[in-house]
């Protein structure tokens, strides 16, 4: 699907999305009632509570677009827009399986064998694996074709050494999903990639936290020296890599969560507004950020659509991806200007709370999933501009 032919659709969804939007906001209700959690911004990323997460695994709602067989429910990828896009908007603790169930998940089920199907994808869609990803290395940036990760052949499977970093909660992880140079790039640097699927803990993996300012934990450094891989867990076809992690980038970069990060700020920046319904000035930059909002949502939900056609808009992904990222730091640059506080980390008002929660997680909005400048020559291509 080119960019120029797709079609933008409403962001109405269907008796069916609404009936069950209706019993996620039942479900986060009770769970607050319950303190089952406390709402934060940034929650896919920050908040990780595998306890919330198998609650959400005994109610259908992980692997919700899978196949019955190996866990999942056979529901629409809208249905499942709606439940990310519900949780998301609550501020609810989803990290645990967030990368799980959005991109590993599936490339699993694309490429994966039978054996590997029925070993992992139950596990993501009950909420009890955590998997993180092994791609981004040092001094490599945005050009992950670069990577010096190698896996060498030996008897039985692999021998893999190298070092990744940004790896969000592989402290916690089940598995890590390694992308490495298995074949000599013999006309490309993208080829001879392979994924590799590390169960942990393993001998010879290292794992190093890298705290962020705010002390808080979830990127990690991971060393790998001689680490033995079986063969069974070579990820599809040797050499076939570059293919699935490109696959995966529409499913990382789609999503609501590229511009709800900061969604519980914004709806504090309402009910601010709404309090002072004289201040024009406070009401018109409010609103422009609930249009752009809106307009990032359908859009959103037009790419879910293609996916449930079949289609893979990679392009689309990458302006959700760039737009959606400077949203989310424009909420909280507006936040801090229209109605400034000291941000408090531990502060009892939640507008407090929720400004120091997003000026100290803004830096890595328009990094993380790919730098923005680097989405922008992809955007371009597709426009065919370069």
């Amino acid at each position: 699907m080119s960019f120029e032919m797709m079609q933008v659709h409403s962001s109405g969804l269907g008796p069916e999305c609404d009936a069950l939007r209706n019993e996620v906001r039942i479900f986060v209700q009770n769970e607050l009632t319950e303190n089952g959690f406390v709402p934060q911004c940034d929650s896919w990323l920050r908040g990780f509570d595998k306890s919330f997460s198998r609650k959400l695994g005994a109610r259908g709602w992980l692997g919700m677009t899978w196949p019955k067989a190996y866990g999942g429910y056979e529901r629409s990828p809208l249905e499942r827009f709606v439940v990310i896009e519900e949780l998301l908007a609550a501020g609810a603790p989803v990290a645990a399986h967030w990368i799980a169930e959005r991109q590993m998940g599936p490339s699993v089920l694309r490429y994966g064998t039978h054996e590997q199907k029925n070993k992992i994808l139950p596990g993501i869609a009950s909420g009890d694996y955590v998997i993180a990803a092994g791609y981004s290395e040092p001094d490599v940036g945005s050009d992950l074709a670069s990577v010096r990760t190698r896996a060498e052949r030996v008897t039985g499977g692999w021998q893999l050494n190298g070092t990744k970093v940004w790896s969000s909660h592989a402290h916690h992880a089940d598995f890590l999903f390694v992308l490495c140079r298995t074949e000599p790039a013999s006309a490309g640097k993208h080829e001879g990639l392979s994924i590799l699927m590390v169960a942990l803990p393993a001998p010879g993996v290292t794992i190093r936290p890298i705290p962020l300012l705010t002390g808080e934990h979830h990127f990690n450094e991971v060393i790998m020296q001689d680490v033995f891989v079986p063969d069974d867990m070579l990820l599809g076809q040797s050499g076939q890599g570059w293919q699935m992690i490109t696959s995966e980038l529409v499913l990382e970069r789609s999503g609501p969560e590229r511009f709800m990060s900061t969604f519980p700020l914004l709806v504090e920046l309402v009910r601010r507004c709404q309090a002072e319904p004289e201040n024009t000035s406070a009401l018109v930059a409010v609103g422009e950020l609930v249009a752009r909002f809106e307009a990032l949502r359908i859009l959103s939900v037009t790419i879910a659509k293609a996916l449930e056609n079949g289609n893979s808009p990679g392009v689309e992904a990458a302006v959700v991806k760039d737009m959606g990222t400077r949203f989310e730091s424009d909420v909280t640059e507006t936040a801090r200007l229209l109605f400034p506080v000291q941000p408090s980390w531990n502060s009892h008002d939640t507008f407090t709370r929720y400004v120091a929660q997003s000026v100290m997680h803004s830096p890595a909005f328009t990094l993380r999933g790919g730098a923005n400048e680097v989405l922008r020559g992809i955007i371009a291509r597709g426009l065919g501009m370069r």
